[in-house]
């Protein structure tokens, strides 16, 4: 089955994406997609995202404004700290569960070296 997204604002309703998704064949690959392009999806008018496998809703919605909905991602203090508070972040596997895959293995060159 494929995994598809659906795009809303606020209130839970429909819009069409910024950026036209695939249909993706795994989760994780869903997963990272948004993370790649969350910003053009807010750009472009969308407030949240709930994922689907085939027709059954995994879950969602998930904000792509992080913490608060009141203010831009960009508009937080440093530019790593809106990537953190985006999707992914409190337990999400999105974007910040992506970049946490690739923590381990720096660690992991660091203990080799």
């Amino acid at each position: 089955m494929a995994w598809t997204w659906r795009f809303e604002k606020t209130d839970g309703t429909e819009v069409p994406p910024a950026v036209e998704p695939e249909e993706f064949t795994t989760q994780g690959d869903a997963e990272s997609w948004v993370g790649e392009v969350w910003k053009d999806l807010v750009e472009g008018g969308a407030d949240q995202v709930v994922l689907f496998e085939g027709e059954t809703k995994i879950y969602g919605p998930m904000s792509l404004h992080g913490e608060s909905t009141d203010a831009a991602p960009d508009a937080a203090a440093g530019a790593a700290e809106p990537d953190a508070a985006e999707p992914g972040a409190a337990g999400s596997a999105t974007p910040a569960g992506a970049e946490a895959g690739a923590e381990p293995a720096a660690e992991a060159a660091s203990e080799d070296a």
